[in-house]
């Protein structure tokens, strides 16, 4: 599988009809009627009573379920899917041989009230990705009746990651992050997670060729209540998907091509073998860190003492306005931050810093320009 080949293939099929940040049931059902109907069903309802749609390609042995926007505000891997069906609707090598091999089950939204409303809870305020035990939710009822009936041999759990992740200590954004779950508390390295990490290992050696230094894995601390821990508990090999930051792409336009990618890599891998990888390239890939802020402005004077400079990190926090995402700068931490990186950087040079209405700048306040020397400077991205 040829990385230039894949960029080839995405510049052909991505989805026309699916843009940002915002995505919901009534922009993928214009979607699923361009497929054939053959293809869509309903497997459920939300606790709002909004469909929850299911997608099945292939008529391979290998069973694999791959859902996304379990939590509703993390669309980029619902946008991916969507290119990825278009490619599946196409003869071309990479998707014969992965519909030859595998059937996909595919749950594009698996939270469709908390996609209407972009938050990342249910109707109910539940975070499905806890309630895998309890299965208190409608939702989580659907996904696992859907697990149970299908049987699927693999799972892909599909997710969008904060800015504020970089990969290790670095100064590199995590673009994208892995991880294959832990299922028990001793983080056991059982044949079903190293199967996911040796899957996750020929992921990241395709990206490197793309975002080198830009792919990170999650702590593996073990939660039951998580799905991903619990499908892995299952004895089911589970790879855990985070579409993170890439450089100002903050429609995430850009890590929607790079999860297409890294959708049919994982997909290939298994239709493939998926046996006898090297899981222990996995460790090798960087822990996330928890090291940027979207926007920090550098020496910054808060008051008339010069000597007493201070670094100010704004984050942005998204807000549902008229359908479409805003990201508001919000005044997150006035400190020395040496040990953080902004995604964008301002260097004051010790010049005092106001809002414009002339006020002194305050944690929490949300300021779309600040004054630097009367000079008005955005913050947006």
């Amino acid at each position: 599988m040829k990385l230039n080949h894949l960029n080839s293939l995405y510049s052909l099929v991505k989805n026309p009809e699916l843009f940002g940040r915002y995505i919901t049931n009534s922009h993928i059902e214009k979607c699923l009627k361009k497929l054939p109907k053959s293809f869509t069903s309903v497997v459920g309802y939300s606790v709002l009573n909004k469909s929850i749609y299911s997608l099945t390609f292939g008529t391979g042995s290998k069973k694999v379920l791959l859902w996304s926007q379990m939590h509703g505000n993390e669309s980029t891997t619902t946008k991916a899917l969507f290119d990825t069906f278009n490619l599946f609707l196409t003869n071309n090598e990479i998707s014969n041989t992965i519909l030859d091999s595998c059937t996909l089950m595919v749950v594009p939204i698996l939270n469709p009230d908390g996609a209407e409303r972009y938050t990342r809870l249910n109707a109910n305020d539940v975070d499905l990705n806890r309630d895998a035990q309890s299965l208190s939710q409608p939702e989580s009822k659907v996904l696992r009746m859907v697990f149970n009936e299908f049987k699927p041999d693999y799972c892909f759990n599909l997710h969008g990651q904060r800015t504020i992740y970089n990969v290790g200590n670095t100064s590199n954004s995590s673009i994208l992050s892995f991880l294959s779950p832990s299922q028990d508390a001793q983080r056991t390295l059982t044949e079903n997670r190293k199967v996911a990490m040796g899957i996750i290992s020929e992921i990241n050696q395709l990206l490197q060729e793309e975002i080198p230094n830009g792919v990170a894995r999650y702590d593996d601390g073990f939660n039951l209540d998580c799905v991903g821990d619990t499908f892995q508990n299952f004895g089911v090999p589970t790879i855990l998907y985070e579409a993170g930051h890439f450089p100002n792409d903050y429609s995430r336009e850009e890590v929607r091509r790079l999860v297409f990618i890294a959708i049919l890599k994982g997909l290939d891998v298994i239709a493939s073998s998926a046996k006898d990888l090297n899981s222990e390239d996995y460790f090798n890939i960087p822990e996330n860190g928890k090291q940027f802020y979207d926007v920090i402005i550098r020496n910054a004077c808060l008051t008339n003492d010069s000597s007493n400079l201070k670094d100010i990190a704004i984050q942005y926090n998204e807000k549902l306005i008229d359908e479409k995402v805003e990201f508001i700068p919000t005044i997150e931490k006035i400190s020395k931050l040496d040990d953080f990186f902004g995604h964008k950087e301002i260097d004051a040079e010790g010049s005092i810093i106001k809002n414009v209405n002339d006020l002194e700048i305050k944690v929490g306040y949300e300021n779309d320009f600040v004054l630097i020397n009367n000079e008005k400077i955005s913050l947006k991205p």
